[in-house]
């Protein structure tokens, strides 16, 4: 019963991990998603990239900590 506040806010970064991750992807085109080469030259994250990057770096950072909590208090 304790852990539903830990296990809602799991969800909560879950979806817009995922989220955050798709809209990286999104410039790419299909062949993006599935890894496949584009042939582009990479280049530097400017402006929205760059914000949605680190979005996406601290959001898997939290995800990573809030799971090695829930470990530890159901453990």
């Amino acid at each position: 019963m304790d852990t539903i506040y830990l296990d809602i806010a799991l969800i909560f970064i879950s979806v817009s991990l995922i989220a955050s991750v798709i809209l990286q992807s999104k410039g790419a085109g299909l062949g993006g998603l599935t890894g496949a080469d584009t042939g582009g030259v990479f280049s530097a994250r400017r402006g929205i990239e760059r914000v949605l990057f680190w979005v996406t770096i601290g959001l898997s950072s939290l995800f990573f900590l809030l799971i090695l909590v829930k470990l530890f208090i159901s453990g």
